[in-house]
């Protein structure tokens, strides 16, 4: 699963803790199946944009807090690590095969570069 689908369970799981909801309680608001609401907090299931607006509903939240990574109980560097990864497979969904072997390679090269000018220090 995709990082954001990822972020997104950690935030309902913050959440639901910080209101002292078990995931329990969370299933039984909306009719859920314990096991579905444990696979969304892992990032292991991709939901709707209806689930979402139930469980929003269920943890009494405006939407904007799903939102909010930075007080996401994970650290904000991490956050924002997975943030620029995604946006950057964002970038090379839309592009042909060798554009993206390309990019791979450029990468590669510089985190080759990289390490041997830290090994060096």
């Amino acid at each position: 699963m995709s990082e954001l689908i990822k972020l997104f369970g950690e935030q309902i799981r913050n959440i639901r803790k910080e209101k002292g909801m078990t995931q329990e309680a969370l299933t039984n608001e909306w009719s859920f199946q314990y096991s579905y609401i444990s696979d969304i907090e892992r990032g292991e299931r991709n939901i709707s944009v209806e689930t979402l607006e139930k469980i929003i509903g269920a943890l009494d939240v405006v939407p904007a807090e799903i939102f909010n990574f930075t007080h996401a109980t994970t650290d904000n560097e991490v956050i924002e690590k997975r943030m620029v990864i995604e946006s950057i497979r964002a970038l090379l969904v839309g592009r042909n095969i060798e554009e993206v072997k390309f990019i791979h390679r450029v990468a590669n090269d510089f985190v080759k570069t990289v390490d041997q000018t830290e090994n060096k220090k």
